[in-house]
């Protein structure tokens, strides 16, 4: 059986935490900027788990991690 192959879209936008869980960046950071709370912005700026839900599917992307 040949290796699995990873998604490499999917293995530069997440990582492998300590304990296999999934961090990714947040999303709606890298435009129209002027109408968005600084508060809000340096939130977005934070990494964060992938949810439960999600979790399954980012890990079949990423098999060798």
């Amino acid at each position: 059986m040949p290796k699995m192959k990873t998604n490499r879209g999917a293995a530069k936008r997440l990582r492998r935490t300590g304990k296999g869980k999934i961090k990714r960046m947040r999303a709606y950071k890298s435009h129209i900027l002027n109408k968005k709370s600084t508060k809000r912005k340096r939130r977005l700026r934070s990494a964060t788990l992938v949810s439960p839900a999600d979790m399954g599917r980012m890990k079949r992307l990423l098999p060798g991690s």
